[in-house]
């Protein structure tokens, strides 16, 4: 059983009490099963407490030492002045090229420290800068043994890529005059105690053949976006990656904001109006790994194997082509610590979302490894303790410094811990993704007939989460849209989709069947998955493609890099059913708010009828998935007596249904214990359909 906020615990909602060691065997009061992994939860608890305090000695604190941003790369002073500062330890020397010199290698050397830091500050003149806005630099080095070699440098905040000259990034000083910055006019929206979450990416956010911009997804998305009720948007594809086939999960420079959407004021803008219409903006972040590339990445960037990353083939992911970061270096520690302080402050995102933890949790990646849940699997030499130490302090910092932040954990292993406290031995994520849900649905949709699906398997899937640590359920992401996977509605209609989803035409089986099914996965996920919902963008009105962006196996193609928002907004085609049925789920949460209520009592699971019915945040919810049967005065248990109502039926018109009960029906309850509950009501439940009821004095 899981735990909500509220109901926490108070052993675990104060870390000051007594009965918690101070030694990051506080979990184990939680999870008794990890009573004989307290050595190695010590042992990495205390790994990260002296982080802290090397930290604490040598950089002034957590607090100051992410601030990495206020003193590397391009700095500003108020009187025009530019100082450039670059860690490259295997440089022998060190220039700063660019326009501003005409890219005469030597016209601007640069200083060294003893750590191996590079600066050089060039004076403004007449208080106008040396170096104009928006002007091309590079870093230039000699390294050992005469080479000249020259980079982008690894904290420069705008990168721009003309694909016409070459694929090459190029570095870009982003230093616009003051007056015409973009300035914030919104607060940060109070963290959300429901999180349904719409992940997005700018660039596919238009059913146009072509990038959509910053400014186009602030303009359409965002309005679309509140009207379905979502009240959290995650972001992907911001990180510049040089390669956009990459779904941005291949970061060359991480502090520049993609340009290939617009400006860093355009995402600004986007992310200042979300705070305005109370929507929560979450960054995808990758500090799992990093592109390999040399000329425009962090990869060789001094000219050594071993600057950023592991050195060999420890510093390389073998399946992702690409580099490995060596969490244990005091100067990586200060780069990406300091590089989720910037998102935060200076676009003043909400929180994260990191990509790729099971990579960063374990030495072998997750790769070849399937995670059986045997607690021997978490703790011992298979764990990469850098890794886990690194995302303490990563959570560490981040909730000490904004309070509101949500952090959520892209975990396929199943980590004890993961979403606990630091001062309890946790990692300190506040949810974990659950990754196993839509594994189950493809599965099923795949090898099973509709009469085979189990409802006890579904019931446990859906509820197989670690006590006290919060989930964020979903039926499908992104990684179920990609090329080479199909999305559910895909699965569940095929070739049906691109002849019958438009109202003129018939209303077939296959396409009963897969509005039906649609909604059904979608209802159960969100009552009974976990403590957050999410979605990815086009999902929720079942879009008819997969992705696949520009690549050269599809001749450049922006067919399939793109989401076909016209579809829902066509009062001829079906797709709108499904659309409005995604807003009817939000906005009863946003209601009821069943996410941040505890866990359901689920009070049947019957294999023959394929009935499932629960109770959650004083709701019932009543499902058939029996794909012919349909039942009269069926029977359910419910532990609130009273007179119950519908606020969410399927089967309703406006969500394509047959609106097979009428929805001023009123469901009395009688006194008499069924199915383990007090009390029972009897409802109409036709084949693959769903109720939620409500007590009449809560609508």
């Amino acid at each position: 059983m899981s735990l909500n906020q509220e109901s926490e615990n108070s052993v675990f909602a104060d870390p000051a009490s007594d009965k918690v060691a101070p030694d990051g065997t506080g979990v184990v009061l939680l999870d008794p099963w990890l009573s004989p992994f307290k050595d190695a939860l010590k042992h990495r608890f205390s790994k990260a407490q002296d982080w802290i305090k090397t930290i604490d000695k040598t950089e002034g604190g957590l607090e100051k030492f992410s601030r990495g941003f206020e003193k590397y790369g391009f700095t500003f002073a108020d009187n025009g002045d530019i100082t450039y500062r670059e860690w490259a330890p295997n440089a022998e020397k060190a220039f700063l090229i660019g326009d501003f010199k005409n890219w005469d290698r030597d016209a601007t050397p640069m200083q060294r420290d003893d750590f191996g830091v590079w600066s050089v500050t060039l004076p403004a003149k007449d208080g106008v800068p040396a170096i104009p806005h928006n002007s091309k630099v590079k870093i230039s080095m000699v390294i050992p043994g005469g080479e000249r070699i020259e980079r982008v440098p690894a904290w420069i905040t705008r990168v721009t890529q003309d694909l016409e000259v070459s694929p090459v990034y190029d570095a870009v000083l982003w230093n616009p005059p003051r007056n015409e910055r973009y300035v914030f006019k919104h607060p940060r929206p109070k963290k959300p105690a429901s999180v349904r979450i719409y992940e997005a990416h700018v660039g596919i956010s238009s059913p146009e053949l072509k990038i959509a911009s910053y400014k186009d997804f602030t303009k359409n998305m965002l309005p679309r976006i509140q009207y379905l009720g979502y009240n959290v948007i995650q972001l992907m594809a911001i990180m510049e990656h040089a390669y956009y086939a990459s779904f941005g999960y291949q970061v060359n420079s991480f502090f520049a904001a993609s340009s290939r959407y617009g400006t860093p004021d355009d995402l600004k803008e986007l992310i200042d109006t979300a705070h305005s219409m109370g929507i929560t903006v979450l960054l995808d972040v990758v500090h799992s790994h990093a592109s390999k590339n040399t000329l425009d990445g962090l990869n060789m960037f001094d000219g050594s194997d071993h600057m950023y990353f592991h050195e060999g083939a420890k510093g390389r992911h073998e399946l992702w082509d690409s580099r490995l970061f060596n969490y244990s270096h005091h100067e990586v520690l200060r780069f990406l610590l300091s590089n989720l302080r910037f998102w935060m402050d200076e676009y003043q995102f909400d929180g994260f979302r990191f990509d790729g933890v099971t990579s960063m949790l374990y030495t072998h990646h997750g790769i070849g490894t399937g995670f059986s849940g045997g607690y021997h699997e978490y703790f011992g030499p298979g764990v990469d303790e850098d890794g886990v130490v690194y995302l303490m302090l990563a959570n560490e910092m981040l909730h000490n410094l904004y309070p509101e932040i949500i952090t959520i954990a892209e975990d396929v292993s199943g980590m004890p811990a993961l979403c606990l406290a630091l001062s309890l031995g946790g990692i300190g994520f506040d949810y974990r993704l659950a990754m196993a849900i839509p594994d189950m649905y493809i599965k099923w949709l795949k090898e099973k007939s509709d009469a085979e699906w189990d409802m006890g398997a579904l019931a446990f899937t859906l509820t197989n989460r670690r006590h006290g640590e919060k989930t964020i359920a979903y039926a499908e992401s992104h990684d179920q849209a990609l090329v080479g996977d199909k999305s559910l509605m895909m699965w569940l209609c095929d070739k049906e989709m691109y002849t019958h989803m438009s109202t003129t035409t018939e209303f077939t089986p296959v396409i009963e069947r897969g509005l039906s099914l649609h909604k059904l996965i979608r209802l159960v996920t969100h009552g009974l998955g976990g403590e957050g919902y999410l979605n990815f963008e086009g999902n929720e009105f079942g879009h008819p493609e997969w992705l696949d962006f520009p690549r050269a196996g599809n001749d450049n193609s922006y067919w399939y890099a793109r989401r076909q928002f016209n579809l829902p907004d066509d009062d001829l085609l079906r797709y709108k059913f499904l659309n409005e049925f995604d807003r009817k789920m939000q906005w009863t949460e946003e209601k009821y708010g069943w996410l941040h209520s505890p866990q359901a009592y689920i009070s049947l699971k019957n294999e023959t009828d394929k009935v499932l019915v629960f109770e959650r945040a004083g709701l019932l919810w009543i499902f058939n998935f029996h794909p012919t049967n349909s039942y009269t005065d069926y029977r359910v248990g419910v532990e609130q007596p009273g007179v119950y109502r519908i606020v969410i039926d399927t089967d309703a018109k406006e969500f394509g249904g047959f609106e097979r009960n009428a929805h001023e029906t009123r469901f009395f309850t009688t006194d008499f214990a069924w199915n383990g509950r007090k009390n029972f009501t009897q409802v109409y439940l036709p084949t693959r359909t769903a109720l939620v009821l409500a007590l009449e004095n809560t609508l």
